[in-house]
């Protein structure tokens, strides 16, 4: 069983974005048991609305979360957009400054709190790489998003 003090819902993002094939199976053992549900996604674009997009839409397909209830989508988007300053240090630019991404995420949503009455929160994780649109000039980059829903 995964101890409480572990179930802090970033740090699983975090393991899950960074987490190699073979971690992976133990780390989705944890998330079961910690029953929070989750998706795993790959997106990269000098677009940032591409990015965004990428990352509501494999949650949305993952049923992370209803896209009909404005809360869990309002949520989502801030989740990301926290993970996205992260990735970009603070400027949420890419195209426009010449920047291109490769990512992994990760979305997490649970109830990371002992006392259920604190309700479910959803988690971003970002891991990759940004630069110039030029293979081979870009360094790594990782951002993480929390919000309540």
């Amino acid at each position: 069983m995964v101890e409480q003090q572990n179930k802090g819902i970033g740090k699983q993002a975090l393991q899950l974005v960074l987490a190699s094939s073979d971690e992976l199976e133990e780390l989705k053992s944890d998330m079961e048991q910690l029953t929070y549900q989750y998706c795993l996604g790959k997106t990269g674009s000098m677009d940032l609305q591409k990015v965004v997009s990428a990352i509501e839409t494999a949650a949305k397909r993952n049923h992370i979360i209803k896209e009909k209830l404005y809360r869990e989508m309002h949520a989502l988007y801030h989740a990301i957009l926290e993970a996205v300053q992260g990735v970009t240090r603070g400027q949420v630019q890419l195209g426009d400054v010449m920047r291109t991404v490769g990512l992994r995420f990760a979305v997490v949503r649970g109830k990371p709190y002992a006392n259920e009455d604190e309700g479910e929160w959803v988690a971003v994780a970002l891991y990759g790489t940004i630069g110039a649109p030029i293979r081979g000039l870009e360094h790594e980059t990782a951002g993480l998003g929390i919000n309540h829903i």
